[in-house]
Order: C-alpha cells, then structure tokens, then sequence
C-alpha cells in the first residue's frame, strides 16, 4: 500500500473518531507522541487542550455568525484607538503564553465601541490555534444555570466545565440584576477560574468602580489580578451610523453591514 493512500486512511480514521491536526505538529492527532524506536508513547503537548476540549464540548464554543468575519483588518477596528488595538494584537501573539499563565484580557467602554469585535478575535485566534472556548453573554450564561439546577449532572458540573474550558469568554458583564443569586454564580464562576489559574476574556459597560457595585468588589478584584487593568474604549455607537433600512438605502445599508461586521 502506497504512503499516500495509508495517509488517505489514517486521515479518514482520525476524521470518523473526531481527531484534528495536532497544533504543534508533534503527534497524528490522538494527543500522544510515539517513539517507534522503543515503542513508548508520551503525552503530546496539545493533548491537554484536547482533554479539555472533550470535557467541554457540550458548551458553546462557536463564534457567533455575526462575528465569524472579524480581524485586524476589517472595519471597526481600523478606526479603533491603537494602543488598545495594538494592546489585543500583543495578546493574540503571545496567546499560547498567556493562556499557559491563566492571563486573560477585559474590555470597558461604551456601547458600540468594539469592545465585543476585539474580543471575538481573541476568541477565534484560540480556537484556531485548537484551544478550546465557551462563549457566553452573562445574562445567557446565568439563565444555563438556572436550567443547570434540575439536570442530571447539575450546577456543579456545568461549573466545573466552564472551569476546564481554556478560555471563557463573557460578554456584557453588569448587564445583568444584581440579586444575591446573581453574585453568588457570578462570583463562584470567576472564583473557579481563577483558583485553576484559568484565563477569563470579559467586555462591560461600566467602569471597574461600577462594575464593582453591579457584581461586588471582591468579584472584579480577582478580574483585575488575572486580567490587569481593563482596555479602555469610549466614544460614540459605531452602531448608529448606519444608514436607516429604507426601500432606497436597504442594498447600501446592507452592503456597508457586510463590510463592517459588527461592534
């Protein structure tokens, strides 16, 4: 049998079992290095990752539609302050190091600034590079845990995956009420990660002070030490310059979206 067709093969096989390409180039997908020279095998070094992507792969790690076009080079981010573009592109170069570190990265600024664009980049160069990621809104995540309680594994369990994820990703923190339920599943999330030295990718609306009184000091404080100091971008909503959906504007107003993305 010729190389190229047992290649053929191994690679139709890795594909039925739910194998990808080792990311490092290291093994043929199943996670272990084989030395053939004493017939031993070793853990490669993506087979963490993959024992976390297994563990977690009931949760939602898939960028969202809207999203799936955003880069570097695509407006809004052209038009973004550059230190904060500038301070996520630095991110995106030394991810495996800070993932390895449980160092994540938050955003804070107003509405429609970009702050989700840049952090769905960071999402997506993880997960490209065969990290796993759950991506959630706040209020979306919190209303999983409710359903959590009366499941067979519970909330536990579905806290222990967001723990085991490589990066989680939240968007909209202090969007939602801030009852007692609220802090104290906020909080153990945060916690979890935080304790596994796990890395935490976060955009809000309010200031770290606000953000302090929406979901308590003790919360953003363990932010602040696993994400340094939010990237600040304030300004104007990109979103409203948009033209308005009219019979005569509809194809530019639709063409311009496709061009831009989202915020």
């Amino acid at each position: 049998m010729s190389d190229q067709v047992t290649d053929h093969l191994d690679a139709v096989v890795h594909h039925r079992l739910g194998y990808s390409p080792c990311p490092f180039g290291m093994c043929d997908g199943d996670g272990f290095v084989v030395d053939e020279t004493t017939n031993t095998a070793s853990d490669c070094r993506c087979r963490s990752s993959r024992v976390s992507q297994r563990r977690t792969a009931s949760l939602e790690g898939r960028i969202p539609r809207r999203y799936r076009g955003v880069s570097f080079d695509r407006p809004p981010v052209p038009g973004m302050p550059e230190p904060v573009v500038s301070a996520v592109r630095a991110y995106v170069r030394t991810l495996r190091k800070r993932l390895a570190q449980g160092r994540g990265l938050w955003l804070v600024g107003d509405i429609g600034t970009g702050k989700t664009t840049l952090a769905m980049i960071i999402s997506k160069a993880a997960m490209d590079a065969g990290y796993s990621a759950a991506i959630y809104s706040l209020p979306r995540l919190l209303n999983i845990l409710r359903d959590s309680i009366d499941s067979p594994g519970g909330k536990l369990d579905l806290i222990e995956r967001l723990t085991a994820v490589d990066l989680l990703h939240l968007d909209d923190l202090g969007a939602e009420r801030d009852t007692a339920w609220v802090l104290e599943q906020l909080y153990s999330i945060i916690n979890a990660r935080y304790e596994s030295e796990r890395a935490i990718l976060a955009t809000t609306n309010l200031t770290p002070d606000l953000l302090a009184e929406q979901i308590g000091a003790r919360t953003v404080s363990r932010l602040m030490e696993m994400c340094g100091d939010p990237l600040p971008l304030f300004g104007d909503d990109k979103r409203q310059r948009l033209p308005l959906s009219t019979p005569d504007t509809e194809h530019s107003a639709l063409a311009l979206h496709g061009q831009t993305g989202s915020l």
